[in-house]
């Protein structure tokens, strides 16, 4: 049994002391594959440096809705320079966050649509962020028409699910879906066909019920899985290998 932890912030500044001990920590948990995204040039470098070390961890980057809060980007002249060295998997995190309000909303959608851009170009995946935005989203989206992307730590509706769905899409659950108040995700959930799920941490952050209040890592992915399995009434080795190939086939088709 395998698990493929399709989202972590593995080597952003000050994240963790020792990232041999969570990696060493993953594999015990038969994490063997883990997406690493980067957000800035330094976790960028040290991001691919991690590649490097270890063949099963992958980088991603683009730069977020979050440090989108000016016109010059930059971030992006390293990562289209490491996506066309084929040091890429995915160009992600980005999208569109209008959760604190829409100040940034201008610089959010002009990078979004650049990162966008650059993973069809380069024929990448694409991890988009979404909160408060899927409207917008959706439209950038259909405009520049890139079938290969993931909601990743999805906390839609059940609308805004079937329209990820509809667009061909994959939807990423994070350990969110293990909360104790997070029964209308759980909800969302039901109707989404396993073949659509990826699984994730987003560490260091939101770690799974049973660890909440302690920072996340990749080997807590497991809790995330076997909640998906129990809503979906299939074992964890069944949702574990779903979620592991789906994995698969998003980033290296």
């Amino acid at each position: 049994m395998e698990f493929f932890d399709s989202h972590a912030h593995l080597t952003g500044e000050g994240d963790y002391d020792s990232l041999d001990e969570i990696i060493k920590r993953a594999k015990k948990a038969n994490v063997t594959k883990i997406v690493n995204i980067c957000t800035d040039l330094g976790s960028l470098d040290r991001g691919l440096e991690l590649s490097q070390k270890y063949d099963f961890v992958f980088a991603a980057a683009a730069t977020t809705p979050h440090g989108a809060d000016n016109d010059r980007d930059i971030l992006f002249e390293d990562v289209k320079k490491a996506a066309l060295n084929k040091k890429l998997i995915a160009i992600g995190e980005t999208g569109l966050d209008y959760f604190y309000g829409l100040d940034k909303k201008e610089f959010q959608q002009m990078f979004f649509k650049n990162y966008l851009k650059l993973a069809k170009e380069n024929d990448l995946p694409l991890i988009i962020h979404a909160r408060d935005a899927f409207d917008d989203i959706f439209k950038i989206a259909d405009e520049i028409e890139h079938s290969r992307a993931v909601l990743h730590c999805f906390t839609g509706t059940k609308k805004e699910a079937k329209k990820v769905l509809d667009r061909g899409w994959l939807i990423s659950f994070s350990g969110i879906i293990t909360f104790k108040n997070s029964s209308d995700l759980r909800d969302v959930l039901k109707d989404i066909p396993v073949e659509s799920i990826l699984i994730e941490t987003d560490s260091p952050l939101l770690s799974p019920q049973s660890k909440r209040g302690k920072k996340n890592e990749p080997a807590n992915v497991v809790e995330t899985a076997e909640v998906i399995a129990n809503i979906k009434n299939k074992s964890l080795e069944e949702i574990a290998k779903i979620t592991f190939d789906n994995a698969n086939k998003f980033f290296f088709a």
